[in-house]
């Protein structure tokens, strides 16, 4: 079975992949058929050849999961986004809900405690008003 999987590339500890189509049974660094693109989960960058890809899928070629959401995202043009990129974008957005959390706490605090002083404020009037009526 032929397979669009990554062949690994790069230094140690900087990774980057290329796009092959190759057999199934070949090892993963091995001899490949046809190179269609690349991936580089550092940088955030892949490009692939999408009419080749295409023509492999055609042919009975299945991609594997990583190859599968590479192709999908050429074809949709989504941006491209590392993992490290998602977790920090997700802890940005939970960071500023548990802001906006807080500062909306503190606001009706304060709106309560304007509330409050207000109303004593208030009582406070009322009795000095009764004093003086009094007397």
């Amino acid at each position: 079975m032929v397979r669009i999987r990554l062949k690994r590339m790069g230094k140690k500890n900087a990774p980057s992949y290329r796009v092959v189509v190759a057999d199934s049974r070949s090892p993963r660094d091995g001899k490949n058929i046809e190179i269609v693109g690349f991936y580089d989960p550092i940088n955030s960058q892949e490009k692939i050849n999408l009419e080749r890809a295409e023509y492999w899928i055609a042919k009975g070629a299945q991609p594997s999961e990583t190859c599968a959401d590479i192709i999908r995202r050429a074809k949709t043009g989504e941006a491209t986004c590392g993992k490290k990129q998602e977790i920090r974008d997700k802890a940005a957005a939970a960071a500023k809900a548990e802001a906006e959390a807080e500062a909306k706490a503190k606001a009706e605090e304060e709106a309560a405690a304007a509330k409050a002083a207000e109303a004593e404020a208030e009582e406070s009037a009322d009795a000095e008003a009764e004093e003086t009526v009094e007397g």
